[in-house]
């Protein structure tokens, strides 16, 4: 088993988070683990990325070459976008489709999802609207989370018992939203390669 993340978004939008969530649920399912960041300007609003690399066997390099990363995870659609060049020919992108316009020439965002169709394998929704709806509009990035689980070998009670580990000292409620959106956005993803 080997997964190749590059996890990308804009700083506070909860990249790092995911990266957490995946690094613990790794290492409790006996899996080898080595992880790179990227913060930028993550203050300012910055690109902010994250290289994570999961395998059963030992990893000797803590970064993604291009052309092979197995999955792109992002928040943003420009900044999924900017690290298509690191997916392998089978590798699937799962990104929000609400954009966080911030510079002054920001793509059309018509032109950026169309770039990011012509990838092949692509997971895009909105994933602030499906935070929203369930109450919980901090938590977009459990639903990203979620919506790339699918493809990433760890177990799913893995990860949500790594959800539940992180936000435990918010209490109870916080962490079941976050599993909540968690779980809707997995639902999601699953019923679209259903179809």
């Amino acid at each position: 088993m080997k997964s190749d993340i590059i996890l990308a978004g804009v700083g506070g939008q909860g990249i790092l988070t995911i990266a957490t969530i995946l690094g613990a649920a790794a290492l409790k399912d006996n899996l080898y683990l080595k992880q790179a960041e990227v913060h930028g300007m993550s203050q300012r609003g910055g690109d902010v990325q994250s290289n994570l690399r999961i395998s059963s066997n030992p990893i000797y390099s803590d970064l993604i070459p291009y052309g092979s990363a197995d999955l792109i995870v992002s928040l943003e659609p420009m900044e999924a976008l900017r690290y298509v060049p690191y997916l392998s020919d089978e590798g699937w992108v799962v990104t929000n489709t609400n954009p966080f316009v911030n510079i002054d020439n920001y793509p059309d965002i018509k032109e950026v999802e169309s770039e990011l169709e012509s990838c092949g394998n692509v997971v895009a929704f909105n994933m602030d609207e499906t935070a929203k709806s369930l109450m919980s509009p901090r938590s977009s990035n459990m639903v990203l989370l979620g919506a790339a689980s699918p493809f990433i070998d760890i177990k799913v009670e893995e990860i949500e018992s790594a959800i539940a580990n992180l936000f435990a000292k918010k209490g109870e409620k916080i962490v079941n939203s976050n599993i909540e959106a968690f779980r809707a956005g997995r639902k999601y993803t699953e019923n679209l390669i259903k179809s």
